[in-house]
């Protein structure tokens, strides 16, 4: 199953050919992420995230709630998969 995870961006960086890039923090797990698809996004807001893109924009109550439950049905272990550096 593919489930679109919430998390707070921390950084935002323009890569080599111009997208935009961020590390977003999903509860202390941060990861590398597109973030072409919300150009409104700023530092300190939460995106719900597939497959390494922000495909939305979302405030932070509805991504704490959704984390949560994502945690208790277990689905959250693809978060420990080591990122390249």
């Amino acid at each position: 199953m593919c489930l679109g995870v919430p998390g707070k961006v921390i950084e935002i960086t323009p890569n080599e050919l111009g997208m935009t890039m961020g590390r977003v923090s999903f509860s202390g797990v941060v990861k590398e992420v597109c973030l072409a698809y919300t150009p409104d996004v700023q530092v300190g807001d939460y995106v719900v995230v597939h497959v390494g893109f922000a495909i939305s924009q979302v405030d932070e109550h509805e991504a704490q709630e959704v984390f949560r439950y994502l945690q208790e049905m277990e689905e959250l272990g693809e978060l420990d998969i080591p990122q390249p550096q």
